[in-house]
């Protein structure tokens, strides 16, 4: 009989950290025994008696007291740390959680996050601005939350790795993913369509209607141009991309043509919207359809429940910190990936009220 060798738990943690060095989750540096404590659930002393561990066997190199461990390949190389700029579109207190977490995976994998000076709306989307910024910021890589076409073209001829998170990222040469909004979208009008709707508005962000619609909102005029509407500016109009541009653009399409259906792009878009009608006295659905093309946790507390697009973001923001850690490695990595999108039904979406 074989003797049975009991390993400690500082020998069951070290066997993990040792695996997820060496498939590159850290880079360069390892966290501080704390940090990774709380993130794994682990006791700090059994941490730091892990640290120790993969120390002896030279995996890690102490620098000091107060200082992080240094991560040693075989080839007695350190994997680089990145230094990853984030250009979000607006400023990071009203996007999405997404990109805050985004942040967090990439400090976790032993990049260096950090969001860079200004947002794609205070540049004004204008790529000379960007380049301004993008030449006094000192990063290793970028990623580009929700670019236009243009910026992310500008992107594509640097020298410097970036990644297109969402935005107009078809067909240009970046690594990219997000969500394949397109047959989901095309579900959700389609339903409109089917309850008699023809006066249907999608509010869109600037990045998406800046010169010509984007793919998505192309597919969605051209669907409603087949059922014999005739589609213009009404349908995707144009505002300023503010909360006072949002409610000019109401008020105004609500004096003149009030629509039977909404299509609003994002979750805070929804819930303001929502909003005006609601103090105008206009409900969903008995006065108006709202579909909002994002998922968001809050809906499920909704009643009615609303009807939106979902998908899975975890997927989206694990890619980009594969990336990150393939460029530290010098991989040119320029694959783009879609994950699943599909549309749910519900409450506020009725037959359209006829006249």
């Amino acid at each position: 009989m074989q003797p049975i060798h009991l390993v400690s738990a500082a020998g069951q943690v070290a066997a993990y950290l040792r695996e997820e060095v060496k498939r590159g989750h850290w880079a360069e540096e390892m966290p501080g025994a704390g940090y990774l404590a709380a993130e794994l659930g682990s006791n700090r002393k059994t941490m730091e008696a892990a640290l120790r561990l993969l120390e002896v066997e030279g995996l890690l190199e102490g620098q000091g007291a107060g200082r992080k461990r240094r991560i040693v390949l075989a080839s007695g190389q350190a994997v680089r740390t990145l230094r990853v700029a984030i250009l979000d579109y607006d400023m990071p207190g009203l996007t999405e959680r997404s990109i805050t977490d985004l942040r967090h995976l990439l400090e976790s994998a032993g990049h260096v996050a950090f969001f860079a000076g200004k947002t794609l709306l205070e540049l004004k989307l204008d790529v000379r601005r960007v380049a301004r910024l993008v030449a006094k910021t000192k990063a290793d890589a970028w990623v580009v939350c929700a670019g236009t076409n243009e910026v992310l073209q500008w992107f594509a001829a640097q020298p410097v790795p970036t990644f297109a998170l969402f935005g107009r990222r078809r067909n240009v040469p970046l690594a990219g993913a997000g969500p394949d909004h397109l047959s989901a979208n095309l579900a959700a009008v389609r339903r409109l369509l089917e309850l008699g709707h023809r006066r249907i508005v999608m509010l869109a962000r600037q990045e998406r209607r800046t010169g010509n619609p984007a793919e998505i909102e192309r597919a969605v005029l051209d669907e409603m141009a087949a059922h014999g509407i005739r589609t213009g500016p009404y349908n995707l109009p144009e505002w300023e991309d503010s909360r006072k541009g949002f409610l000019r653009l109401l008020d105004e399409i609500y004096r003149l043509t009030p629509p039977s259906a909404l299509i609003l792009q994002q979750v805070f878009l929804f819930f303001a919207a929502q909003q005006y009608l609601a103090q105008r006295g206009i409900l969903a659905p008995q006065h108006v359809s709202l579909v909002c093309t994002a998922p968001d946790p809050t809906f499920a507390w909704c009643q009615p429940t609303i009807a939106h697009i979902r998908y899975d973001l975890r997927p989206v923001l694990r890619r980009v910190v594969r990336w990150a850690d393939n460029v530290a490695r010098g991989k040119n990595d320029r694959r783009q990936s879609f994950t699943k999108a599909e549309f749910v039904d519900g409450g506020t979406v009725g037959p359209a009220r006829s006249g």
